[in-house]
């Protein structure tokens, strides 16, 4: 069962102002179980996990589990006490809402329905939308149009579900910025669509983190955790990379963000030969963020 957060590694604060702080799922081997999966997480100090559904047909497989198999991983889940608090949608990436083509913008609405069912069936909190217009092809005023009139109503259907959703800032221009993700927040204009800043693709996307977190403000729901270098987005390792984190951590201290904490990492990651153990530093990692800031 989900708690307020406490850091369960070594030396770490137990003070009341600890986040939970969670780990994404693509950081622990694909061909885990869910049991073992769980477990690792729990072993590494997380307090939740991170649920993927990315454009692979296994994972987009998920939206159509049977109700059977669903309640096999919610079993899981009681047995560890580590939850599912958390979604990262990024399937629309391929199945763009904002795409030119009827039949691929019918798809992708398919998939935010089924994402919001089953974050129902899973007790997911946050499904994180990400700020694809359109990937794969040419991005304009249409993309961009059709995109917002989709959040639109994928906004509806969580209102409905009671499920938050929230706009993740991407290397597309559209949503490059936490500037720009909380202008199309504005235009959706729906206490259940907020922001999922994540400051590892704000620098690396060229602006100031700390800057780009005032546009967010009250608005923020999750962040994501990683390190970036300029225009690479992924499995760079924390402190090799430009992002700044203790003036990061101070801002979101100063606006009294309390939310969660998404450590995103990859187990393939070059160099990484333990991704348990790659996990569990950058449990201590943020640990010693939060108490340096929160404290």
């Amino acid at each position: 069962m989900w708690r307020p957060a406490e850091d369960r590694v070594e030396g770490a604060s137990h003070s009341s102002t600890a986040l939970p702080v969670g780990l994404y799922e693509k950081a622990l081997p694909a061909e885990w179980p869910w049991e073992r999966r769980l477990a690792a997480a729990a072993e590494a100090g997380y307090d939740f996990v991170e649920l993927c559904i990315d454009e692979s047909d296994e994972r987009l497989a998920r939206l159509d589990w049977p109700a059977a198999r669903a309640a096999e991983l919610s079993r899981a889940i009681a047995e560890s006490g580590v939850p599912l608090l958390s979604m990262c949608l990024s399937a629309h990436r391929k199945y763009s809402l904002g795409s030119s083509s009827p039949q691929v913008r019918e798809r992708a609405q398919a998939i935010m329905r089924r994402a919001i069912a089953l974050a129902i069936r899973l007790g997911v909190r946050i499904v994180q939308v990400a700020g694809y217009d359109v990937f794969y092809e040419p991005s304009d005023a249409g993309s961009a149009a059709r995109y917002l009139d989709a959040l639109r109503q994928a906004a509806e259907w969580a209102a409905q579900a009671g499920v938050m959703l929230a706009l993740e800032n991407v290397d597309v221009p559209l949503t490059e910025s936490l500037s720009r993700c909380m202008a199309l927040v504005r235009q959706v204009n729906s206490l259940w669509f907020q922001a999922y800043p994540d400051m590892a693709n704000v620098a690396a996307a060229g602006y100031d983190p700390v800057a780009e977190l005032a546009h967010c403000a009250g608005h923020i729901v999750a962040i994501h955790v990683k390190d970036s270098l300029p225009r690479t987005i992924r499995r760079v390792p924390f402190g090799a990379g430009i992002v700044p984190f203790a003036p990061v951590f101070r801002t979101l201290a100063g606006q009294g963000y309390r939310g969660p904490l998404v450590v995103e990492m990859w187990a393939d990651t070059p160099g990484v030969s333990d991704p348990l153990q790659a996990a569990r530093e950058a449990r201590r990692f943020v640990a010693g963020l939060v108490e340096q800031t929160y404290s």
